[in-house]
């Protein structure tokens, strides 16, 4: 029993457990491959975020060995005092050729790349325009800016002008930002459309293209190029712990800002740098991708195989344009019961429910893999096609 007052955090537990909410979190013991270690079980990874199967490349990992043993295991410092290596400023100029931009800034995760980006930008006396939807990663940014923050309806440009119209005369300057990829959705956001708003505005622009990098564009280059918006853009956000297989943040964009942030990004001014195993990865990661289209094809194959067959066995996988497939289930329980007998099936496939999803909206996330091999898909397919039909969820 916890004493008196810690007494709350004990309600709160046991209410998340009540409500199907609490996560318990599996253990992993092996690479995150088409087959890995969950929990001592052997199992089909339908989960993570490895679309190109780079997480486990002999290329990236030979890249890291010699990293370490070229720079040793940590810089120990920041970058902006005794911290960035060679192999830092190499990777940015490989990921800025790469993306089509100016310039690009290397931070320790995505995730505080949007802080990085976001807080020097604007402040007290400006206003974010934010989608409905963004990442955790944004909302977090944007609190942080200490600016205004007016949330328009999810990928509605129409909105976002209305929104534009009635706040930003009363504000020094705006920002639009919007997810490129809906993590959740797997819907894309309509940035021709926004950058249209923007400019007529007067607007800064921003993306976080976390999941389209590696994914969307020419040879996985990303919405921006997807939309062919180059030069247009003002901020790329991006991620090297999803297609590209490791770990880091990018900022990409025009160099005006790039240099800017490297005068004022907290993340990188107060955070050692990423590790030099970490960032050979990284640049052995772009050289793959720069090099070769063939795993970013293999990955839409296989997604478009997926989608087809679970759309034919009645599962409802909403509106996705990407390998990202929600399997909907509205209830958590159920998708909770869900995960659990396709992991004793041997598929892991996790649940997702509120917070990281709206209440009512519960559903299996699936995450396809150029690593997927037609065996593998047609064995999660045959372990969809039981539960679902066990549990109701198809006729």
């Amino acid at each position: 029993m916890a004493e008196p007052k810690l007494a709350w955090i004990e309600e709160e537990l046991a209410a998340l457990r009540e409500s199907g909410l609490f996560i318990n979190l599996r253990t992993i013991d092996s690479p995150p491959g088409a087959w890995m270690m969950v929990d001592g079980k052997r199992v089909l990874n339908l989960c993570t975020n490895n679309y190109l199967g780079l997480a486990a490349d002999p290329r990236l990992k030979e890249a890291a060995k010699q990293a370490v043993d070229a720079y040793g295991v940590g810089p120990t410092a920041v970058r902006s005092i005794a911290g960035t290596l060679a192999l830092h400023a190499e990777l940015e100029r490989e990921v800025a050729e790469f993306k089509g931009v100016e310039d690009a800034l290397y931070v320790q995760a995505g995730f505080v790349a949007n802080q990085a980006a976001i807080v020097p930008l604007v402040g007290r006396e400006d206003v974010i325009f934010s989608d409905r939807l963004n990442h955790a990663s944004i909302i977090d940014g944007a609190r942080l800016s200490r600016a205004k923050i007016v949330v328009y309806e999810h990928a509605d440009p129409a909105d976002l002008a209305a929104k534009v119209t009635e706040n930003l005369p009363q504000y020094r300057r705006g920002l639009v930002v919007t997810d490129g990829v809906f993590s959740m959705d797997g819907d894309i956001a309509p940035l021709d459309e926004i950058y249209a708003v923007a400019e007529r505005y007067g607007l800064m622009t921003m993306v976080d293209d976390a999941h389209g990098e590696g994914v969307v564009g020419r040879g996985g280059r990303g919405i921006v190029d997807h939309f062919g918006l180059h030069g247009k853009f003002d901020v790329e956000i991006g991620t090297f712990s999803k297609a590209f297989g490791v770990v880091g943040g990018i900022v990409a964009g025009k160099k005006v800002i790039v240099d800017y942030l490297r005068q004022k990004a907290r993340p990188f001014l107060f955070s050692s740098a990423v590790t030099a195993a970490d960032s050979a990865a990284c640049l052995a990661a772009v050289r793959v991708l720069a090099e070769s289209t063939d795993l970013v094809d293999r990955l839409w194959q296989n997604t478009r195989m997926f989608k087809s067959a679970m759309h034919a066995l009645g599962f409802d996988i909403g509106n996705s344009v990407t390998p990202i497939t929600p399997v909907m289930l509205g209830d958590v329980k159920l998708a909770k019961a869900f995960s659990q007998r396709l992991f004793e099936e041997g598929v892991f496939a996790m649940a997702l429910g509120f917070p990281t999803v709206p209440v009512g909206l519960a559903r299996i996330r699936v995450m396809i893999s150029a690593a997927l091999t037609q065996e593998d898909l047609d064995f999660g397919l045959r372990a969809f096609e039981k539960v679902g039909k066990e549990l109701g969820a198809i006729p």
